[in-house]
């Protein structure tokens, strides 16, 4: 399993959009419920998932959906069945 297909749920969620399909390319101008709220619960959401703590740092030049991906693996994340 991928990054992305084990987040996907989690996305749909947040975002309250069962149809969601996550892409590399995907950014907040693409979804409609993301805001800054949906956001925060967003890296929330993530962070609980994955056991990492995410900083403001790590966050500031993200501008997609890939750009996140390859910060969790740099973090050492491992997706389910992975590995």
């Amino acid at each position: 399993m991928s990054i992305i297909e084990e987040l996907q749920p989690i996305f749909r969620s947040v975002f309250e959009d069962t149809g969601l399909i996550v892409t590399r390319e995907m950014s907040a101008n693409d979804v409609e419920n993301w805001d800054s709220l949906n956001h925060i619960t967003l890296i929330v959401e993530i962070e609980l998932h994955t056991g990492l703590t995410l900083t403001t740092e790590d966050l500031m030049n993200l501008a997609n959906v890939g750009d996140f991906i390859d910060m969790l693996e740099s973090k050492g994340f491992i997706p389910n069945g992975a590995g």
